[in-house]
């Protein structure tokens, strides 16, 4: 790939994203979306690490020089129209499939497309990820007995993977990672199950029913041959997310009581902690990592990061995504973070003399394709 340009960029497989809006976003509702904050931003976060990468890569798309300015680059896409941006943007991005979290239905106070439009757009199939939490909490809605809260959350979870090809978990976000690994007794889940049905809140806090919800997931999965992975957000994201609890290591226990079952556990974003994400990469066979989101807003320093999850992480272990949502500029910017980092860091390494130019090819595509192709069983 160049720095510039408008090729189509090699093939990637998004395997964890969100879906874009279609609308006339305001300049300040555009750089609501270029930040982890839902707060208002004081500074530009054009001026970023993750504005320099979307100036960087995105321009071109539109027809614009790379770097244009951040008003050239809007008054461009105001121009297009959302629909023509967004077809541009997703096109570039050289995504051949998209594995799309749905448990995210809005930004910036628009609809997100549904998944059909989504992939007409992008020019590729989409298949969905089903976030746990989500599961249960429109089930609560429905109210079950407490006494029936685990049959019922089981069925309804049956229900959705029918047509998933992942699940995933923000546990990060209800409770932080540092659980108990056991699974709670049926008289804890009716107990805990009683409380949350009569509270009625908007999220699933409650540690016993989160502990509930993922050996459900772990049971159901393991059912599936092969078995579905379950992917985890680790690592940094909106401020309601306590940081020190998002450390993948947290979750060790856990991954030690999975591993009999089989079921794959994909670490996502990881940053800044994915050293220990490499870690828990090479020693757990069932154990896989990723640089989603952080590889957008790490900017210039996408190359450092990625080489700091493979100073250990196996080559077979580490995926590719985007974790792009709402704005498509984050799938195509993510995509060439990407691209471009893998590119750099073999670089470096032959030019060292610690890998060949086939070594680095086989690189690339493993973590671009083979390792999500194999993991989730794509054709």
């Amino acid at each position: 790939m160049t720095s510039g340009g408008t090729d189509v960029l090699p093939p990637l497989i998004d395997h964890h994203t969100h879906s874009v809006v279609i609308a006339d976003l305001t300049p300040d509702a555009f750089r609501s979306l270029l930040t982890e904050s839902d707060r208002a931003p004081v500074a530009d976060p054009f001026d970023s690490a993750l504005g320099l990468a979307v100036r960087r890569w995105c321009p071109p798309a539109l027809g614009l020089s790379e770097h244009a300015t951040a008003d050239a680059y809007l008054s461009r896409r105001r121009a297009l129209g959302p629909a023509e941006a967004t077809k541009r943007l997703l096109g570039a991005a050289g995504l051949s499939t998209l594995l799309v979290d749905t448990g995210l239905v809005a930004a910036a106070g628009h609809p997100l497309l549904p998944l059909p439009e989504l992939s007409a757009l992008a020019g590729a199939p989409v298949h969905q990820v089903v976030r746990l939490e989500s599961v249960a909490e429109r089930l609560a809605a429905r109210a079950p007995a407490a006494a029936d809260w685990s049959a019922a959350l089981t069925e309804a979870l049956t229900a959705e993977l029918a047509g998933a090809l992942a699940v995933k978990s923000v546990l990060a976000y209800r409770h932080g990672l540092d659980i108990p690994a056991e699974r709670p007794s049926p008289a804890e889940v009716i107990e805990a199950a009683g409380r949350f049905l009569v509270d009625q809140p908007a999220r699933l806090t409650d540690q016993v029913l989160l502990r509930q919800l993922l050996w459900t997931a772990v049971d159901l999965c393991a059912e599936r041959r092969p078995a579905l992975p379950i992917q985890f957000h680790t690592g940094f994201g909106d401020p309601d997310l306590t940081l020190h609890r998002a450390d993948p290591a947290l979750l060790t226990p856990f991954i030690r009581a999975v591993e009999p079952t089989g079921v794959p556990l994909v670490l996502l974003h990881c940053y800044p902690y994915h050293r220990q994400a490499g870690y828990l990469a090479q020693v757990f066979p069932h154990v896989y990592a990723d640089t989603g989101l952080t590889l957008n807003h790490v900017g210039p320093r996408a190359t450092t990061v990625l080489g700091e999850l493979l100073e250990l992480a196996p080559f077979g272990k580490v995926l590719a995504s985007t974790d792009g949502y709402g704005l498509p500029e984050l799938h195509l910017a993510g995509a060439a973070q990407f691209h471009h980092a893998v590119a750099d860091l073999t670089w470096q390494w032959r030019r060292a003399g610690a890998c060949t130019a086939v070594d680095g090819e086989r690189l690339a595509l493993l973590l671009a394709e083979e390792n999500a192709r194999e993991l989730y069983h794509l054709p």
